[in-house]
């Protein structure tokens, strides 16, 4: 059996996060060649240059694809978006992959869909059929889905809004959350550890808050921030630990705004730019409460049993799990879902609750058909119409 290349793209701390298992597990398969091709904030010092964790995680990098994220501004996005097609074709050409391997819905992942397209080479894609209605993210990914061939998706009912959207049934894989893998092949922190590594004391209760930009809603950026911020102050007892603001149009204004109060409550809160997968992950575990709006919190804090409290419009349509409170993005909305997050009773009320992104075990899922998939039969692709074939299904 000749070797498969198998051509990985990742732009953000978080996806590669979750991409982290499969990329080993194909650079251990001794029928697959693993391509790596680097690009977004990975690259960005005031992102953390995260691509440095890449190299120190001892994965050989192909290809580097800037983006010059000069500002937040819709139209400097989507010029980078340009920049990034322009680069992974650069890079496809030259490395000749058999697939290319994307997660999620980011704009770098647009880029690398649309190059791999016109460049025929078929993309597998992971985390497809989701809905996040709150953010551009959620037409990107669906793009994603009709640009590929084979979709690795995290719950059987997003398989069927992937099959839904024309792809055919044997395409498309219900394998789980890949980030759920993290937790079951990672050794995370104790809580004295991540304690003394978020510079805490060890008996300190604390928040971990991650908030992006609400791109698709016209919302006020500067006023949910600051909703959040102000909702903290009846909480003076917890820490907040806030982790960095994504590469969104509008992420400036959070940023600053987190800066500044992270400069004034410096005795109850800390602001990282990255904390890695697996102080993020260890954090996430020992936290009292999960806040914000980001994807980890719908995902992989239930796999701890922590609360979350998830923040306006941004990933709804998403499925949920019982520890998740939603509310809307108002000071007073956010300080009662905090409080009820807090409660023993609501703990309790979720206890014997299942996440409905499955068990760990995606990565080796996703593996073992990347190496056997026939490549021919992905090139070959037709619109699988849902009323004509129900009954297959």
């Amino acid at each position: 059996m000749a070797e498969r290349k198998i051509c990985v793209v990742t732009g953000t701390r978080a996806e590669y996060g979750l991409l982290y298992w499969l990329m080993r597990d194909i650079e251990n398969d001794p029928y697959m060649v693993l391509q790596l091709i680097v690009t977004g904030t990975h690259l960005e010092p005031a992102f953390g240059h995260t691509v440095d964790v890449i190299e120190a995680d001892g994965f050989h990098i192909d290809a580097r694809v800037p983006l010059q994220l000069t500002d937040d501004t819709p139209a400097s996005i989507a010029r980078s978006t340009g920049l990034a097609t322009a680069g992974i074709a650069d890079a496809l050409e030259i490395l000749s992959p058999d697939i290319v391997v994307l997660l999620g819905d980011r704009v770098e992942m647009l880029a690398a869909a649309t190059a791999a397209t016109i460049c025929n080479v078929p993309i597998a894609h992971i985390h497809g059929g989701e809905i996040t209605e709150g953010a551009i993210d959620d037409a990107i990914r669906h793009a994603i889905t009709k640009l590929s061939s084979v979709h690795f998706v995290a719950a059987e009912a997003y398989r069927n809004r992937v099959v839904q959207m024309g792809e055919h049934p044997d395409t498309v894989f219900s394998v789980g959350a890949p980030g759920l893998d993290n937790i079951d092949r990672i050794e995370l922190l104790s809580a004295v550890e991540i304690a003394k590594t978020l510079r805490l004391e060890k008996a300190t209760p604390y928040f971990l808050i991650t908030i992006h930009p609400t791109t698709r809603a016209q919302a006020d950026a500067a006023a949910e921030i600051d909703a959040l911020l102000n909702s903290l102050t009846a909480f003076p007892d917890h820490f907040a630990i806030f982790t960095g603001v994504n590469a969104d149009a509008g992420r400036d204004i959070i940023a600053r705004r987190i800066q500044t109060y992270v400069g004034q409550n410096s005795s109850r809160s800390r602001a990282f730019n990255s904390l890695g997968q697996v102080r993020y992950l260890s954090a996430m575990e020992h936290a009292s409460t999960v806040i914000g709006n980001s994807s980890s919190g719908i995902i992989e804090a239930p796999a701890f049993g922590t609360p979350s409290v998830n923040i306006g419009d941004r990933q709804k349509g998403r499925l949920r799990a019982a520890s998740i409170i939603d509310c809307e993005a108002d000071e007073g909305s956010i300080q009662q879902a905090i409080a009820k997050a807090l409660t023993p009773e609501f703990k309790a009320s979720y206890e014997n609750a299942t996440t409905p992104y499955g068990m760990p075990g995606a990565s080796a899922k996703i593996s073992s058909e990347l190496r056997t998939i026939e490549i021919c039969a992905l090139m070959q692709r037709s619109f699988y119409d849902l009323i004509l074939n129900s009954a297959t299904l």
